[in-house]
């Protein structure tokens, strides 16, 4: 069972990874040409052009608050925890917002403006925080508790060695050389 969930996650990421590369673009295609339909070809490009001007102006913005709200953490001492997140999440919104398209430009203005961030950031803080849960059930699966020390038991030249199987660490066996001080 253990090694049907590594394959999962060995398959489902990359997996994924190729549809989003695959997909996204074709998305993008479609929405600029439908856009063009509506509202004309020129028109659609002056929109395109406002959105990243507008984005790139955001994001110098939110990435210079998020910059002074992380150093003035770390002057306090105190972990910056959501100040990295947002931080991670105008970058990755500046990246998307350079990246032409309406879908691409609407992600990465959730991830840039200032009122849609904290929600980002909630949701992938329990996105993050499911992911480790099931992680920690897969691992607890593998390796259950008082089944022989999980990956690092003993093996059988620690008891060999001497060692009585007190210290579950491998004996590595070499030689120990003291140099001599200079006087």
């Amino acid at each position: 069972r253990a090694q049907s969930f590594a394959r999962e996650d060995e398959v489902m990421l990359p997996l994924a990874l190729f549809l989003g590369f695959l997909l996204i673009p074709v998305l993008e295609i479609y929405v600029i040409i439908q856009v063009g339909q509506l509202i004309g070809g020129w028109p659609t490009v002056a929109l395109l052009l406002a959105e990243s001007l507008l984005g790139a102006w955001i994001v110098r913005r939110e990435g210079r608050r998020a910059w002074r709200a992380l150093t003035d953490a770390l002057v306090r001492g105190t972990v910056p925890d959501r100040e990295l997140a947002d931080a991670a999440l105008v970058l990755v919104g500046g990246a998307l917002l350079l990246t032409p398209g309406f879908v691409t430009d609407v992600a990465g203005f959730l991830f840039v403006i200032p009122f849609t961030r904290p929600v980002v950031r909630r949701l992938l803080a329990a996105y993050v925080g499911r992911r480790i849960r099931i992680t920690q059930r897969r691992m607890s699966e593998m390796f259950p508790p008082g089944a022989g020390g999980g990956p690092y038991r003993p093996h059988d030249g620690a008891r060999a060695a001497g060692n009585g199987g007190d210290d579950p660490g491998p004996v590595i066996r070499g030689q120990v050389i003291h140099e001599d001080k200079d006087p």
